[in-house]
C-alpha cells in the first residue's frame, strides 16, 4: 500500500511540475514575442521599414494577406510597405494593442490585435492576426493578415 501511495504522490508531483513548466514556457515565449512587436513599433515609428521587417521571416514562403490580396515573400512584403508608406508622413507613429496571444502548437503562436497609426496623412486603424514561429532560436512572423 505504501508503494502505491508513493507512486501516486510522484505522479501528482510530476503532473504539477509539468504544468508549472508549461506556464513558465508560455510566459517566456509571450515576453519574447511582445519584445519583437515592441521593436517593430519603434522601427516603424522611425520610418525604418527594413527594421520593422526584421520581425518577419526572411523567406519567400512568408505570407501577408491584406486589402490588396495575398503577398508571398519577405522582399515583396517590404516592397509593398515601401510603396504604401513612402515617407514618414504616411507611416506615422505605430501603436499595437495586443488582445490575445495563444499557443497553436509546438513553437507556434497566434497574436490577435489592433494597430493604430497616427500620421500627418490621416490616422489609420485596423486589426490583425499574425502567426509567430520560433526559427533558429528567434521568434519570427510567418503569416500576417491585416486589415
Amino acid at each position: 500500500m505504501k508503494s502505491i501511495y508513493f507512486v501516486l504522490v510522484l505522479l501528482l508531483f510530476n503532473c504539477n511540475n509539468n504544468q508549472d513548466q508549461q506556464k513558465d514556457t508560455f510566459e517566456t515565449d509571450k515576453a519574447e514575442i511582445l519584445k519583437v512587436l515592441n521593436t517593430q513599433e519603434k522601427a516603424w515609428s522611425n520610418h525604418d521599414l527594413e527594421g520593422f521587417m526584421q520581425g518577419y521571416w526572411k523567406n519567400d514562403s512568408l505570407k501577408f494577406y491584406g486589402s490588396r490580396g495575398l503577398t508571398y515573400g519577405w522582399e515583396n512584403t517590404l516592397n509593398n510597405y515601401k510603396k504604401g508608406y513612402p515617407t514618414k508622413a504616411e507611416s506615422g507613429t505605430l501603436n499595437f494593442v495586443i488582445n490575445d496571444i495563444s499557443k497553436i502548437g509546438g513553437d507556434n503562436y497566434w497574436v490577435m490585435g489592433e494597430y493604430h497609426l497616427k500620421r500627418e496623412a490621416g490616422n489609420a486603424d485596423g486589426i490583425f492576426i499574425i502567426i509567430f514561429k520560433k526559427i533558429n532560436g528567434e521568434w519570427k512572423i510567418i503569416a500576417d493578415m491585416s486589415c
